[in-house]
């Protein structure tokens, strides 16, 4: 009789006393029972610590390990270093499981031989839940990817989600692709470079990750320091014009599309850009590329007709969003698809 495959579980912490045990209690509660949970404790100055090591002392597979603070790239890095299982899962200190999680990730992995399988996720809000459903109904079978279709998945960013969490992975596929550390979204690069070493990826439609929504708006949230997003990008690109030239036009699409929103974000944001700096950075960055740019998005009128009038100026895009929400408004205009409220699960 084979024996039953163990899961790493690891949990970057750091500055989250007020959600750790519900995070935890989730874990715990699995119906997959052959866990290696690792808690790495960031160098939190709140109880953080004292609370991780309050559960290893109830649960022998929990491990707890203390480190200066590294920032979430360090944390998972040291963390993976620890994984014996054959599969790992990264789960954020703040976010929580379905009780079935583990169970379902791993069924899903061994019955199609995947090296990665991503399941939907809630994102939780204090009041409400949605779960995303635009890209995969909730009664869609599992979706099956071959290397090439999860990278083209991937740069999309639809049913294949940039996020390091959310997924299960064979430990062996990850165990040598390090976070880069001290920056943001850091996930975009190190994804690619794990996506590129499968040969098989499942999507399910089911959600089993909830991910905390804090009450605070994108906007009001926002810093120059989210353009790592188009940093990452744009290092990943690099390496899709030599390991899969096909995805060249759509990775630049991609990155055009990412540009022309954070442009829109710091305009909202003049305060954390007064002298204009990296708003005019990223205006000169389309200008320069434009041609290849306009070549991308021939087949996305919208995104064209953006990219031709941030090119004239860029308030003239803004004005041009701005008139096609008020055309959503009086449905002279299709609304987009939203993303569909569910029923909160208490717990």
């Amino acid at each position: 009789m084979n024996q039953p495959v163990t899961v790493s579980i690891v949990v970057p912490v750091y500055k989250v006393e007020q959600y750790l045990r519900k995070c935890l209690d989730s874990i715990l509660e699995q119906t997959y029972p052959h866990l290696q949970i690792i808690i790495v404790d960031d160098g939190s100055p709140d109880r953080s610590g004292d609370i991780a090591d309050q559960y290893a002392k109830q649960d022998s597979r929990i491990q707890v390990i203390h480190q200066e603070n590294k920032g979430l790239s360090g944390a998972r890095n040291t963390g993976i270093q620890y994984a014996t299982g054959e599969y790992t899962v990264y789960l954020d200190s703040d976010d929580w499981l379905e009780q079935f999680a583990i169970e379902k990730l791993v069924w899903l992995a061994e019955k199609y031989e995947a090296d990665l399988v991503q399941s939907n996720f809630y994102y939780a809000y204090e009041h409400e839940q949605l779960v995303d459903y635009r890209y995969q109904q909730a009664d869609d079978r599992p979706l099956l990817l071959s290397r090439e279709q999860a990278i083209e998945a991937l740069i999309i960013n639809q049913k294949l989600k940039n996020f390091a969490w959310g997924k299960l992975y064979k430990t062996e596929l990850i165990k040598d692709i390090p976070f880069q550390e001290g920056r943001l979204f850091e996930d975009v690069f190190w994804a690619y470079l794990v996506i590129k070493k499968t040969e098989r990826v499942v999507l399910d439609a089911e959600p089993l990750f909830y991910y905390l929504q804090r009450e605070t708006s994108i906007t009001a949230d926002y810093s120059p320091r989210n353009l790592d997003f188009i940093k990452g990008l744009k290092e990943r690109h690099q390496l899709i014009k030599t390991d899969f030239p096909k995805l060249i036009s759509l990775s630049n699409k991609e990155i055009l599309r990412a540009t022309l929103l954070h442009h829109q974000l710091l305009y909202f944001n003049r305060e954390k850009d007064q002298q204009g700096i990296h708003r005019e950075k990223l205006e000169r960055s389309i200008k320069e590329n434009y041609q290849t740019f306009e070549g991308s998005v021939e087949d996305e009128p919208v995104l064209a007709k953006q990219l031709k009038f941030f090119y004239r100026h860029p308030s003239l895009n803004l004005g041009f969003l701005l008139v096609r929400k008020s055309l959503r408004r009086v449905r002279l205009l299709p609304a987009p698809a939203r993303l569909e409220r569910v029923k909160i699960k208490r717990g």
